[in-house]
Parts: C-alpha cells; structure tokens; sequence
C-alpha cells in the first residue's frame, strides 16, 4: 500500500507532497521523503557505486525504513519523484508503472499556463489524478 508520494525540485524544494494514511504519520512521511534526497543525491552523483546508469530515471529501491520502502525516480530536469510504501514484496515493474504514470500526471500538471515553475503544484486535477493512480497500485501494469 502506498502511504506516502511526493514530488521535489530540482533544488530540493518540496513542490507535492500527500499522505494516503489514516493515522497522523504526515511529519514522520515527511522526514522520511526528506532523509531520502540525500540518497537520491548520493546516487545521481555516484552512478558507479550505486548501480543504476545516470540515464536511468528509476532510482530503484532507496532504503528500507521500519515498516516502509522507499523508491525514487529522477526527471530529466532533475525533478525527483518520491514514492514511500508500506508493501515489503513490491516488484519493480509495478514501480516502474507507478512512476510512470505519475510521470505523466506531473508533465500534463505542469504543461498548464497558469503554473509557475518551481512552485508548488496545487491542481486539483493532478490530486485526484495522483489518487486515482495510488488507489490502481500494482492491481495492473496495464494502464
């Protein structure tokens, strides 16, 4: 299950950030998507200790944390994408999928003339979309 998705900019300024929790976890999501720039940093910056090519945009798996998984994936504009779950057997095709999507949600959010770049993301289509593509996690790789 998905609890956490958040989108960053390029000067690690929070432009999207929602919980998909019940309970009050939002500050605890929130420092977890801000200890994982460090390690999207690391890996952008250190692509021969890391794994992944520089020309791959999904960061893979960036830590385990207690009870979550933490995932990344970095836009050509070096916007990072920040994906938290509390699922331990995700497979990364699933992940993938997700991050695409997002993706996609984020350029049309972002393709809207009133949209200041570097700023935060307030569409309330790209909430609903974001939900929608949250609630469809891993049910389907089609999409």
């Amino acid at each position: 299950m998905i609890v956490c998705v958040a989108v960053v900019g390029h000067q690690n300024n929070p432009l999207y950030i929602q919980s998909f929790t019940e309970a009050d976890d939002a500050l605890k999501l929130h420092h977890i998507v801000h200890c994982s720039l460090d390690v999207v940093d690391e890996r952008v910056n250190n692509p021969k200790k890391s794994g992944p090519m520089l020309n791959e945009t999904f960061l893979g798996m960036l830590y385990p944390i207690e009870n979550y998984k933490v995932y990344g994936y970095l836009t050509n504009t070096k916007v990072k994408f920040i994906l938290v779950t509390t699922d331990l057997d995700v497979k990364d095709a699933d992940v993938r999928n997700f991050f695409r999507r997002f993706h996609s949600a984020y350029v049309d959010a972002v393709s809207n003339p009133f949209h200041v770049p570097g700023k935060k993301i307030t569409s309330r289509t790209f909430a609903e979309r974001v939900s929608t593509i949250v609630k469809s996690f891993g049910f389907s790789s089609a999409a």
